[in-house]
């Protein structure tokens, strides 16, 4: 399982991932010392799993495994704290597991044992006459202001997820929809590829795929008639970039 550890003190991420050393099946892939750096690592890398600590500045623990547990397929969370009272909080975050520092090998070995949530390894694969299902939804659903428009499904160039609502970029503008963008996935394989846990693009309107201005690792993807480039999350890197190869 691809793992994110996140804590404010070095020294605890250190341990932790010595810890995990101990099992074998676990990568640490990115770290961060609080909650804007942790949601922004989880997006880049989209774990199986994340090491939380509950007291952070900024946002908190609590509040990182609220937003991660809206994600379609949301990481399974396991909260590490110093601080019992915390324990019914955490597992009104939607927590798999719930360890007290100094954390001891033996409980970490029980809360991994009790992390049950599914890998994308394990996801179901694509059934026969999935391609034939995608093309027979034509057209997206959205309500306006205007009452119900019908967007065609082929003049669709990107999905981005925000919170509760999608945004759906077309050719002629946008709109808001509530659908996931796990079910509109489903639906739109396999002319709909997904980049990012927030982004689903038609494959038709991909451009390029550039790495960051800065210099820093990370990539974007300019589509077709958009002004906006679009986050490519590390883990989804490859699949892009073989799209791109071998079209």
């Amino acid at each position: 399982m691809r793992v994110v550890i996140v804590d404010d003190e070095p020294l605890a991420r250190e341990r932790l991932k010595r810890l995990l050393q101990e099992f074998p099946g676990y990568e640490v892939v990115g770290e961060a010392d609080n909650g804007e750096a942790a949601l922004d690592v989880i997006d880049d890398e989209e774990p199986d799993l994340v090491l939380l600590d509950i007291r952070m500045g900024g946002i908190d623990g609590l509040q990182v495994g609220r937003q991660l547990a809206e994600m379609d397929v949301p990481p399974a969370v396991i909260f590490t704290t110093a601080y019992s009272e915390h324990a019914l909080s955490a597992f009104d975050a939607s927590a798999q597991a719930y360890l007290l520092k100094p954390i001891r090998i033996e409980k970490l070995r029980e809360a991994l044992q009790r992390v049950r949530k599914p890998t994308r390894a394990h996801k179901p694969q694509a059934q026969p006459g999935a391609e034939a299902k995608s093309l027979k939804r034509e057209f997206i659903l959205a309500t306006t202001r205007d009452g119900l428009i019908r967007v065609p499904t082929q003049e669709v160039v990107y999905f981005l997820a925000d919170q509760k609502y999608t945004t759906v970029a077309h050719l002629h503008g946008e709109v808001l929809i509530e659908e996931s963008l796990k079910t509109l996935e489903e639906d739109l394989q396999p002319q709909f590829l997904r980049i990012h846990r927030k982004a689903l693009v038609n494959t038709n309107f991909i451009a390029s795929l550039e790495r960051d201005r800065h210099g820093e690792q990370h990539h974007w993807l300019k589509m077709k008639h958009a002004s906006q480039s679009l986050p490519v999350s590390r883990r989804r890197l490859a699949e892009v970039r073989r799209f791109l190869t071998e079209t």
